[in-house]
């Protein structure tokens, strides 16, 4: 029986410095990205005094860049939505901070209530509504940077969300998928 232990053998990695990764400024990966918009969601105090209502058009402001990202920030009044849009090549976190919101895709129809997270690739058709009789507030991060986003017609079955797989991370819980709206 050898009497090495497992650390004669392979060393204290703290004895070796260089082989540690340092903590990265800024997410690199989905998992930090979706990290990060937890952080900031979870923070009121980032971002709840800049909230604006506008009933005439979608308000947003850019809360934040860094390298290959941004964060922006979305109010809803009641009855407002996206339109069926895609965001071209930039892959998207979005959170709902406050509120209620709807999302409509070629699966079907999923409520967001505040906490629920959706995490999408590059080329995810979808739309987002709020459906609801109170305003909502969402937090967007896209990366890379958002530069286009392409409109769908109602229904957007297109090429350019065929095959996209969409992952789904939930805080909160959500209501069941419905069937999509037949129209």
């Amino acid at each position: 029986m050898n009497s090495d232990s497992d650390l004669q053998i392979a060393g204290d990695i703290l004895e070796v410095p260089h082989l540690l990764q340092a903590p990265r400024e800024h997410p690199v990966t989905v998992a930090e990205f979706a990290g990060l918009a937890r952080s900031v969601a979870a923070d009121r105090a980032q971002w709840e005094h800049l909230v604006r209502y506008d009933a005439t058009s979608r308000w947003y402001h850019r809360l934040r860049t860094g390298p290959g990202y941004e964060v922006w920030l979305l109010s809803w009044v009641p009855g407002q939505g996206s339109g069926p849009h895609d965001h071209g090549r930039s892959s998207g976190v979005l959170t709902v901070l406050d509120g209620v919101l709807t999302e409509r895709t070629e699966r079907g129809v999923r409520v967001l209530r505040a906490g629920a997270q959706r995490v999408f690739a590059p080329g995810y058709a979808h739309e987002v509504v709020n459906d609801a009789l109170e305003p909502a507030v969402s937090l967007h991060i896209y990366y890379p940077g958002l530069t286009e986003m392409p409109m769908h017609r109602p229904g957007f079955a297109s090429a350019g969300s065929a095959g996209k797989t969409l992952l789904s991370a939930a805080c909160s819980a959500q209501a069941p998928k419905a069937p999509a709206d037949s129209r």
